[in-house]
């Protein structure tokens, strides 16, 4: 049977908060409102207000008290209802989740899960749309994760601990089906390494996140004019699994970052550099990057779309590097 993606993120929250009286959640209509995405709907019926939490709009008064809590020993669960929102955290997360084990010489964890919607897509303008996961994956002391299936959405949030772990959860994911594989596959999800979704031997295309539709339907286009190409799923964007993207290049010799973020200073950007540090004799044309335009998420439907990376874009850069 299939479920969606935003069924998968709720399942997992329910058996966290099942299996742990230490864990609770805690955010803006995360309780009787069932969460802006309706992920945590029905869990306030079930959990109780002091499991389920509904929060002042204060991002950062309530990632503070997720930070002070897991000091404290509980094992809270913050969600943050998009990612532009975060911003007004970035103290909390920055200078303090990510950097008290380090500061107390280890004698302080801070077993904390924050999750946040990110992406564009929605017709929900600039303030609501950005893909900022890259501003995260630069800070040491944090894990960040960017579950793009309904497997990883199932499986990502139990082995997330102890350290501080930023769940990225894509908007236009959330609708997303599939059926779960069995369940000693998705019980093993491995929050280290990359996944290829698709072996290739002309070309790589490295994604993440809301991307990895994207890039699967263009290595579906590319096939049906014999162009075969493989996808890896980052699915950690820190720590990067560097090993299962130089193995990807060193296949393929060619490859294609495809990243929701602007291309000054992504994600992409450190990916390709890495890449030419490790790589760089293994390539047999320069790598390309497919990245958002660089403006501010327009609000149109159509301008939107133009600013987003778009399967006609990955197919484009594809054959472009292989001169066809």
């Amino acid at each position: 049977m299939k479920i969606s993606y935003r069924e998968a993120l709720r399942e997992a929250l329910r058996e966290a908060l099942a299996q742990d009286p230490r864990v609770f959640l805690m955010g803006e209509d995360v309780g009787r409102y069932g969460g802006t995405y309706a992920v945590s709907k029905g869990l306030l019926d079930e959990f109780g207000p002091d499991r389920i939490r509904d929060t002042p709009l204060s991002e950062l008064g309530f990632v503070g008290a997720g930070v002070g809590a897991a000091l404290g020993g509980m094992r809270p669960i913050v969600e943050v209802m998009t990612i532009n929102f975060s911003l007004l955290a970035l103290d909390q997360i920055v200078n303090s989740a990510a950097l008290l084990r380090h500061m107390s010489g280890g004698q302080c964890a801070v077993p904390l899960v924050i999750r946040m919607a990110t992406g564009a897509g929605r017709q929900l303008a600039a303030q609501h749309s950005h893909s900022l996961e890259n501003w995260y994956a630069h800070i040491p002391g944090i894990r960040v994760l960017a579950p793009a299936t309904v497997a990883d959405a199932r499986g990502m949030l139990a082995p997330a601990d102890p350290d501080p772990v930023i769940i990225f959860e894509h908007a236009q994911l959330y609708n997303l089906e599939d059926a779960l594989p069995v369940e000693r596959v998705w019980r093993a999800c491995d929050i280290s390494r990359a996944a290829v979704r698709r072996t290739g031997t002309q070309a790589s295309l490295i994604t993440y996140g809301g991307c990895l539709p994207k890039a699967m339907q263009a290595a579906d286009e590319l096939a049906a004019t014999g162009i075969d190409v493989e996808v890896i799923d980052l699915r950690v964007l820190r720590p990067l699994d560097l090993d299962t993207i130089a193995a990807s290049v060193r296949r393929t010799h060619r490859v294609v970052v495809v990243d929701e973020g602007w291309k000054t200073g992504s994600l992409a950007g450190e990916i390709v550099a890495r890449i030419a540090e490790d790589c760089l004799y293994d390539l047999d044309a320069p790598p390309r990057r497919v990245c958002s335009a660089e403006v501010p998420i327009p609000y149109a439907r159509h301008m939107e779309a133009a600013a987003l990376p778009q399967v006609a874009q990955i197919v484009a850069a594809v054959k472009e590097m292989l001169n066809v």
